[in-house]
């Protein structure tokens, strides 16, 4: 059985720490680092998505910078430059819906460890590009999760080197011009995805006893229960990204947005200007975050769910020790315009009204107290 533990006194501060920070503790056992947790995630794999039109969704993620490894009449498959063999699953259905999301594992026995869980399935052969094998899961709030193991790595595809600039005490371009092609930037990744849940407490400690996520910030209300978490892998030594999985407290369990890498800033305008010339939607940029660093600009797809192109984040080991932070609308972005908010604004169908009281009534960790405190903070 796994054990929890919050981040030690003792742990390097190879941040730094805010005072306003220090002052602020979180009042609920998760999110909480796990020591012995079943397996460790050594990457975030891909996102499996449901679409009526899979000739739409084909457009707008081509034109974002996704390229197609497999199409067929019902199934779409795409990746990045990296050595990943897909990172992006679209499968057709009547109604477009987010459906889950595959994490890598370091081997078979990690998938028999997985295998042994409450509903998970047997070690079964993967028929998706790459092959391998993989366990199917379901997280408390209701996601599946694909655990992959033994996939074969594509060749990485070429891409742009990023640009260096010139400072004014650094001059390394002489003589020469920067033009960054005008054409959709290239994804080298998928980075994370944010999901939403209602039941925050179950979920967040499914991911960190079950994969070893390491909370890297906690953004918490005023009551210090958490709002948002920023979970990252525990690679150890090796340099993970400041969050792989995020997870936002919510009325109903959802998606929240999905985000993939670009090699440089210029990469992240060039990706407005093509998706802006060629009529999608925008919805929050460019900016540079403040938990995670990065420079960000987000879009919608054809079926209003969030994707954003972002450069230069935050790397840490395993050794940064867990920051918690007061949940705020401008503690989102150091520069750039405001977040709207629009960004934040559910759906009100009569489905999500109907998850709105049943979650209330039968979930412990939401309540109208911490709705009303969401609303007054972010929108």
């Amino acid at each position: 059985m796994a054990e929890f533990e919050g981040a030690s006194p003792s742990a390097p501060k190879s941040r730094p720490i805010d005072l306003t920070a220090r002052r602020l503790r979180l009042t609920t056992p998760n999110p909480a680092r796990c020591p012995t947790p079943t397996t460790k995630a050594t990457s975030l794999a891909y996102l499996i998505f449901e679409r009526p039109d899979l000739d739409l969704a084909t457009k707008f993620l081509t034109d974002f910078g996704l390229r197609v490894v497999k199409k067929s009449e019902d199934q779409l498959y795409l990746r990045g430059t990296a050595s990943s063999p897909f990172c992006y699953v679209v499968n057709r259905a009547p109604k477009a819906r987010f459906v889950g999301l595959g994490l890598s594992v370091a081997s078979v026995e990690d998938l028999r460890k997985l295998s042994a869980l409450p509903g998970a399935s047997g070690v079964e052969n993967s028929d998706a590009p790459g092959g391998g094998r993989r366990v199917r899961l379901v997280d408390p709030a209701g996601f599946r999760v694909d655990a992959v193991a033994g996939q074969t790595p594509s060749e990485t595809l070429p891409h742009r080197s990023p640009i260096k600039f010139n400072a004014p005490d650094d001059i390394i371009r002489v003589d020469k011009t920067q033009r960054p092609p005008p054409l959709p930037p290239e994804i080298v990744k998928l980075g994370h995805v944010l999901l939403e849940v209602p039941n925050y407490q179950a979920v967040s400690a499914w991911y960190t006893q079950n994969f070893g996520f390491i909370p890297s910030d906690i953004c918490v209300l005023p009551d210090g229960s958490p709002a948002a978490t920023f979970f990252r892998l525990d690679l150890g030594d090796i340099p993970a990204d400041h969050h792989t999985l995020a997870m936002t407290i919510h009325f109903q369990a959802g998606f929240g947005h999905c985000a993939f890498e670009v090699v440089d800033a210029d990469a992240v305008g060039m990706g407005q200007r093509v998706l802006q010339n060629r009529g999608w939607r925008h919805s929050w940029g460019v900016g540079r975050h403040i938990l995670g660093s990065q420079i960000f600009d987000y879009w919608e797809d054809p079926f209003a769910a969030k994707h954003e192109h972002y450069c230069d984040g935050d790397v840490f080991t395993s050794k940064c020790p867990t920051e918690i932070h007061a949940v705020s609308r401008e503690a989102m972005a150091q520069w750039g315009p405001p977040m709207p908010k629009s960004f934040t604004k559910p759906d009100f169908g009569l489905k999500s009204l109907a998850a709105l009281v049943r979650n209330l009534y039968s979930v412990e960790d939401l309540t109208l107290k911490k709705l009303i405190a969401l609303i007054k903070l972010v929108g």
